[in-house]
């Protein structure tokens, strides 16, 4: 296993010039626009006034060459005070309306990247670690911010050292050389650096975000890690995640690290030849003493700058990857592209395929020249092995995938001619393993419609099964469900999910039918609410039970994508094919006959 083994880069990832990613930096500061004068003005100040610091206190010194009088002393001191006072309260307004730019710019990206990751299809989760997409909106958006920040001081100090080049001149123009014939040097070190910095940052921040998918799938899991007793396996995961990282980051450490040392011999060897050089000056009386003064304090101010960019550079280089990172993730397009944004009208439940082809990857074609109509308000029950196509007719009816050829209409109208968010308004859709947000029974009842009342909520509770389900809950609608619906059974999951749909009225029901045990009584109370949503919708139901396939009105059999037999439940099993293999493997041990048979066989061997 090579070292940088699950560290590439993600499909989405694109690469961005550096010029592209300050553009695009800029832009998100414009309406910024009034706190970017400001800073930008206290900028100067602070750079002004850390460049009259050296020049005031040369100054002084030139004093101490002939007889200094005290009323002298005490306004050099008295001018250092006050720069240093106006430094510090430059320095402190400075710094919040930094904060709050920067802290507002990070909403906004976080947002953004956000929102992005919402409206990805589904297709997108199957390829892409979710823990991964998370470190992206969190970690590398905090990491842009502290870019902005940094990029400001070093702003700050170069303007600072462009006056001090000026003063520097002015004193004396050859001593300047001596100065400035270092910028080369340290420009071209910084140029030759800038390569690895970025490559050694983009892959610490792959390995932190292999860590955080490794961490956020393994807590995930860890009601099934712990039933099977992996919890070894799954440590042994994370600690080969972070043991990566922190390979990663030791080698990024390392490279980093050498621009320090190099950095300091440079400054060194500056000292040293402005020491010798000026104080050859002073002696010839080139130069006053407080001129060599400020060269010798004016030297680290000049090459501060310069040297912070330079050693800065990880850091730089960390939030250019964060931004780009981040952007990769805002960039990339949707699968599911709707042709236009039309507001969806009043929906009887038509659903008509014409010659639909679909596939997850291009290999596995999962339906081919597929036609289908559902009329309006038509329960259908699509039965059939696992990989047939069942699922895949659910998801593209609810947009969760993009199809490639043929058309999908409802009610004669174009799939993909509808307003996405005000078409997924219409549909009421249960997935397998019903996903209750952590919150109350009452709250994920309401999720999809927020302005459902109490008293709306109660009634349709007691519908089903007399409100018997609500009245086992601990606290009845203000019971905790807990992480992902943990604190309650399969059934009362499953109930709660149900109500959910129930209180939307969707014009479209899409059921995923869980394939879980449950108790004769739950699973009465689940047809009762099936039987609610029922009577108001168009339906499509996945079917694992053989109370739900006997209710449809129609059920369909699908195998390698294909419809192999259509009818319903006594007509299907009449004619002896493929749904009478299906009802006699997986139904026929749950219908009423074949239990009273089973226990009449038992009582029967236990006379013997």
């Amino acid at each position: 296993m090579g070292f940088f083994d699950g560290l590439d880069a993600e499909k989405y990832d694109r690469t961005y010039s550096d010029s592209d990613l300050v553009k695009r930096i800029v832009g998100y500061f414009k309406p910024q626009w009034k706190r970017l004068v400001l800073i930008s003005f206290l900028t100067l100040a602070i750079a002004g006034a850390g460049s009259l610091m050296p020049v005031t206190v040369s100054r002084g010194v030139d004093l101490l060459e002939g007889v200094p009088t005290l009323w002298g002393v005490i306004a050099v001191a008295g001018a250092v005070m006050a720069i240093g006072l106006i430094m510090w309260l430059c320095n402190w307004a400075l710094r919040r309306l930094i904060t709050t730019a920067i802290a507002e710019v990070v909403a906004e990206l976080s947002t953004q990247a956000y929102t992005a990751s919402v409206e990805h299809d589904l297709s997108f989760y199957d390829e892409f670690s979710s823990g991964k997409i998370v470190s992206r909106i969190t970690s590398d958006t905090r990491d842009f911010g502290e870019l902005v920040s940094l990029i400001t001081d070093v702003g700050s100090m170069f303007i600072e050292a462009l006056i001090l080049a000026v003063i520097l001149l002015i004193i004396e123009w050859k001593l300047s050389l001596y100065v400035f014939a270092l910028i080369p040097i340290v420009t071209v070190l910084g140029i030759l650096y800038r390569t690895v910095a970025r490559k050694v940052t983009r892959q610490g921040m792959r390995a932190m975000a292999n860590v955080n998918a490794t961490i956020k799938e393994t807590v995930s899991g860890i009601s099934v890690a712990k039933n099977f007793r992996q919890e070894a396996s799954i440590y042994d995961e994370f600690t080969a995640a972070n043991d990566t990282s922190y390979k990663v980051n030791v080698r990024r450490g390392l490279a980093l690290a050498v621009v320090f040392p190099t950095l300091n011999a440079i400054a060194m060897i500056a000292t040293g030849v402005m020491v010798l050089a000026g104080g050859h000056s002073v002696i010839a009386g080139v130069v006053t003493l407080g001129a060599w003064y400020l060269f010798i304090s004016s030297l680290d101010r000049f090459l501060f700058p310069i040297m912070n960019l330079t050693s800065f550079w990880s850091s730089i280089q960390n939030g250019l990857s964060a931004s780009e990172r981040v952007f990769a993730l805002i960039d990339t397009p949707t699968a599911v592209v709707q042709t236009a944004a039309d507001a969806v009208p009043l929906l009887k439940g038509q659903i008509t395929f014409e010659n639909v082809s679909f596939h997850y990857k291009e290999s596995e074609q999962i339906l081919s020249g597929f036609n289908l109509r559902i009329d309006a308000g038509e329960n259908l029950a699509i039965v059939g092995h696992t990989g047939a196509g069942k699922t895949s007719i659910a998801k593209l009816i609810a947009r969760f995938y993009e199809f490639q050829e043929g058309r999908i209409l409802i009610d004669g109208h174009d799939i993909r001619s509808f307003n996405l968010e005000d078409y997924r308004r219409r549909l009421g859709v249960v997935s397998q393993v019903p996903f209750l947000f952590s919150g109350t029974v009452e709250e994920n009842i309401r999720y999809a419609r927020r302005d459902a009342t109490v008293k709306e909520i109660l009634s349709l509770a007691r519908k089903i099964g007399d409100g018997e389900w609500l009245d086992t809950l601990p606290q009845g609608l203000a019971t905790e469900v807990g992480e992902r619906g943990t604190r309650l059974s399969m059934g009362q999951r499953q109930l709660v999910a149900l109500m959910r749909v129930l209180v939307q009225h969707p014009a479209i029901f899409i059921l995923d039918e869980a394939t879980a045990s449950i108790d004769p009584f739950t699973e009465w109370q689940i047809q009762q609410a099936l039987d609610l949503i029922l009577q108001q919708s168009t339906s499509i139901l996945i079917a694992h039970r053989l109370s739900t396939v006997k209710s449809a009105d129609r059920i369909i059999v699908m195998e390698n994508g294909r419809i192999i037999e259509e009818g319903n439940h006594l007509g299907l099993l009449a004619q002896g094919g493929h749904y009478a293999l299906l009802y006699n493997t997986y139904f026929r041990h749950q219908s009423l006959e074949y239990v009273e048979h089973a226990r009449e066989m038992a009582a029967a061997a236990g006379e013997e």
